[in-house]
C-alpha cells in the first residue's frame, strides 16, 4: 500500500482537516481498537463478540467518566449493563466517553427518568489533534438535596465530626436549613478535645460554641429546635437538633453497632422514618462513610461551603491579556505623563473605554501584536468607574536590571519581579508548578533588599512541616537546625545565588556566604502565635498545606515595614482535609485580589530544566 501523501508544512502539528483522507476504492489502514458506528451498535446489540480491553486507571479526577462512572459517584442514577459499558470502553478513544444507553430508573414517585447518554466527542477540526484535556472538578449533590431545592424546601443536614473538627464555624454555614447533630457525634468531639493539635483547638471551639448556643434554654426548647441565629450569626435562619431519642433505625445484618460511624448512619436512617417529607442528608468528610451512605440508600453530600471556588480554573491569576484592537477603542481622550518613583521612572497612561471595569487593581496587563510590533507590559494602579491608570513596569529581563544576579526568563517572571520589589506591596503570592522559580525568584528579591538596599532586617522563611512520605521522627538540635531538613529548597537556591560572585574569590565567597547566613532566619510555623515583625522579608513556602486559619494567623503577625510573600503550587497538596479549592493559599488569593497594596501572579512556564518541564506534564 503507498505511504499517504504528507502536508506541505513540515515541522508543525496536524490539524484533524489536515490529516489525509481514504481514497475511493482503497480500505485505509484504522487502529484496531477504532469501529465505525454500526460495528458498535452491533457489538452492544451482541451481534458481534470482542474482547474488552481493560480500561487504563486514571489518577485523581481525570479525563471525561463513562455516564454509569459519574451516576455511581453521584449516587442517584442506575448502572448501565456491564457487557454495553466493556464493549464501547474497549471500541472508544481513549478521550473519548464510551458509547453506552443508560437504562432508566425509576424515582421514588415510580415515574421512570432517563440518564443523558454519552456521546463520542466530535474532533474540532480547527483544534491541534488530539487535544488535552483538563479535568472537570464537579460539585455532587445528592438527589434529595436536588429535589428540595426544586420545590423549595428546606433540608435537615446531619453532621459527622469530621466536619465541625475541619470547620468549628460550619453550624452556622447552612443558610435557612436546618441542623443536627446524633449522640455519637458529641461523643467523638470529647474525645478528640485533649492536646494543642488543630483537630483539639477545633473541637474545644465547637463545645464552647454548643455551650453558647443551649444556655438559657428549657428542656422542651432543646428538643423544638434551638435558633442558629442566637449569638449574631444572622445568615444562618435555621435551627439546630441534638438527639435526645436515643433509638435508631437498624442496620443490615454484618455491620458491626458499636462503630461510630454506623450508629450515626442509624440514626440518619431513623430521621427518615421519623420526619417523613423532610429532605435529611447527612453531611461528612469522610469519603468511606459517604460510600456506605449511598449503599445502604441514604443521601450523603460532602462539606463544600469551605471551598473558595468550585472551580480552580476561576482562580484569578493576576494576569489578563488586553485585546489587539485596545488602544482604538480606549485611546479616545487618552493622557500620559512619567514620574520617577522607587529610583525608576515610569509611564502612566489614563485611558477610558468598556474593558476597564473588568480589570482589577494591581493587576498586570499585556498586549502581544502579531504584526512584529514591540509588546506592552502595564499594571493597573487605579480605577474609577470605567476609567483607570496604567503603569509601564520594569523590564528585569535586561542584565542591567538583575535582582541579585537573576533576571526574567519570561513575561510572568517579569511581572513578579515587579511585584517583589515594589516597597508599595505589603503582600506577595505566587502560584505555580515545580521549576517556575518562585523560590529563587523571592530570594533573590529578599537578599537585594536586605543587603543591598536595606529596605528590611533580614529575611524570615517558614513552611508547613506536612512530610510527603512516612515521618523519620523527631529531630537533634534547636528550632533552626530541626527546620533545616524541611529548608533544602531554600538551600538549593541559595547556592545558585552564591555562585554569582565570582570576584572576590573563595574567601570572598566565604564571607559572603557568613552574610548571607547571619541575614535569614528559620523559623517554625508552631511559635508564630503572639509575634509581631517589624521590617521583616516574611517568605511562607508551601503555603499550599495552610488552612484559611492558619494563614489569618501568619498575615496577621505583620508589623510596620514587613512584606510577606506566600508561595506555593495548590496541585500538591499533602494535607489531609484540604483540597486545592479549600487551601489557605487559594483563600488569600481571592481574598486580597484588588487591593492596592498586594499582588498575585501565576506563574505557567517551568524554567528549572527540560527534564523538569517535560516531568510535571506528563506524570
Amino acid at each position: 500500500m503507498p505511504l499517504p501523501k504528507m502536508p506541505t508544512k513540515p515541522a508543525t502539528m496536524l490539524l484533524a482537516k489536515d490529516y489525509p483522507k481514504a481514497e475511493p476504492g482503497k480500505s485505509p489502514v484504522r487502529p484496531a481498537s477504532a469501529k465505525s458506528e454500526p460495528e458498535l451498535e452491533e457489538l452492544i446489540s451482541g451481534q458481534a463478540v470482542a474482547t474488552p480491553k481493560p480500561a487504563r486507571a486514571t489518577r485523581g479526577r481525570g479525563k471525561a467518566a463513562p455516564a454509569a462512572a459519574n451516576d455511581a459517584a453521584a449516587g442517584v442514577r442506575g448502572t448501565a449493563p456491564v457487557d454495553a459499558v466493556a464493549v464501547s470502553a474497549a471500541a472508544a478513544p481513549a478521550d473519548e466517553a464510551p458509547l453506552a444507553k443508560a437504562p432508566a430508573r425509576k424515582s421514588k414517585d415510580g415515574a421512570g427518568e432517563r440518564m443523558p447518554a454519552a456521546r463520542l466527542r466530535e474532533t474540532d477540526a480547527d483544534q491541534p489533534h488530539p487535544a488535552k484535556h483538563k479535568p472537570v472538578e464537579v460539585t455532587v449533590k445528592s438527589s434529595t438535596s436536588r429535589k428540595a431545592d426544586k420545590l423549595g424546601a428546606t433540608k435537615v443536614f446531619v453532621l459527622d465530626t469530621n466536619v465541625l473538627m475541619h470547620d468549628p464555624t460550619s453550624l452556622f454555614r447552612f443558610e435557612e436549613h436546618d441542623v443536627y447533630l446524633p449522640m455519637m457525634t458529641l461523643e467523638e468531639l470529647d474525645n478528640h478535645k485533649k492536646g494543642m493539635s488543630e483537630v483539639a483547638r477545633n473541637a474545644r471551639q465547637v463545645a464552647r460554641t454548643l455551650d453558647a448556643l443551649i444556655a438559657n434554654v428549657d428542656d422542651d426548647a432543646i428538643e423544638a429546635g434551638i435558633p442558629l441565629a442566637k449569638l449574631g450569626n444572622k445568615d444562618a435562619r435555621g435551627r439546630l437538633y441534638f438527639q435526645t431519642n436515643l433509638d435508631s433505625a437498624p442496620l443490615p445484618e454484618g455491620l458491626p453497632e458499636g462503630k461510630a460511624d454506623n450508629q450515626i448512619l442509624g440514626v440518619v436512617r431513623a430521621l427518615e422514618d421519623r420526619m417523613d417529607g423532610r429532605a435529611i442528608v447527612l453531611v461528612s468528610k469522610d469519603i468511606n462513610m459517604r460510600i456506605k451512605a449511598r449503599a445502604l440508600g441514604l443521601p450523603a453530600e460532602d462539606y463544600f461551603n469551605d471551598h473558595v471556588l468550585e472551580d480552580t480554573d476561576l482562580l484569578y491569576s493576576g494576569i489578563v491579556q488586553l485585546p489587539d484592537d485596545f488602544w482604538n477603542k480606549h485611546g479616545k481622550d487618552m493622557e500620559s505623563w512619567q514620574e520617577n518613583k522607587n529610583g525608576s521612572s515610569a509611564t502612566y497612561y489614563r485611558v477610558t473605554g468598556p474593558v476597564i471595569p473588568t480589570l482589577l487593581v494591581n493587576q498586570f496587563v499585556f498586549i502581544e501584536p502579531q504584526g512584529g510590533e514591540a509588546p506592552f507590559y502595564g499594571q493597573v494602579k487605579q480605577i474609577n468607574g470605567k476609567t483607570a491608570v496604567l503603569q509601564t513596569l520594569r523590564d528585569y529581563s535586561h542584565n542591567k536590571n538583575n535582582v541579585w544576579g537573576i533576571t526574567a526568563r519570561n513575561r510572568e517572571q517579569n511581572f513578579a519581579l515587579n511585584l517583589l520589589m515594589n516597597p508599595e506591596c505589603d503582600f506577595v503570592t505566587l502560584l505555580g508548578q515545580a521549576g517556575t522559580g518562585k523560590t529563587l525568584l523571592a530570594l533573590a528579591a529578599g537578599l537585594a533588599q536586605v543587603l543591598e538596599t536595606k529596605q528590611y532586617n533580614e529575611i524570615i522563611v517558614t513552611r508547613v512541616t506536612v512530610p510527603v512520605g512516612e515521618d523519620i521522627g523527631f529531630l537533634p538540635g534547636t528550632e533552626e537546625e530541626k527546620m533545616s531538613p524541611w529548608m533544602g529548597a531554600f538551600d538549593d537556591n541559595l547556592e545558585v545565588l552564591m555562585k554569582s560572585d565570582s570576584d572576590g574569590g573563595d574567601w570572598g565567597r566565604a564571607a559572603t556566604q557568613d552574610l548571607i547566613r547571619s541575614r535569614i532566619k528559620i523559623k517554625s510555623l508552631n511559635f508564630m502565635r503572639g509575634r509581631t515583625f517589624v521590617n521583616k522579608f516574611l517568605i511562607i513556602d508551601e503555603a499550599q498545606n495552610l488552612t484559611p486559619k492558619q494563614m489569618k494567623t501568619l498575615v496577621t503577625r505583620a508589623g510596620p515595614g514587613t512584606k510577606i510573600l506566600c508561595l506555593g503550587n495548590i496541585a500538591q497538596i499533602d494535607t489531609p482535609y484540604l483540597t486545592e479549592g479549600s487551601s489557605g493559599l487559594t483563600y488569600v488569593v481571592d481574598r486580597f485580589k484588588g487591593w492596592s497594596h498586594s499582588g498575585h501572579v501565576t506563574l505557567a512556564r517551568g524554567e528549572r530544566s527540560r527534564l523538569a518541564d517535560h516531568a510535571s506534564e506528563v506524570l
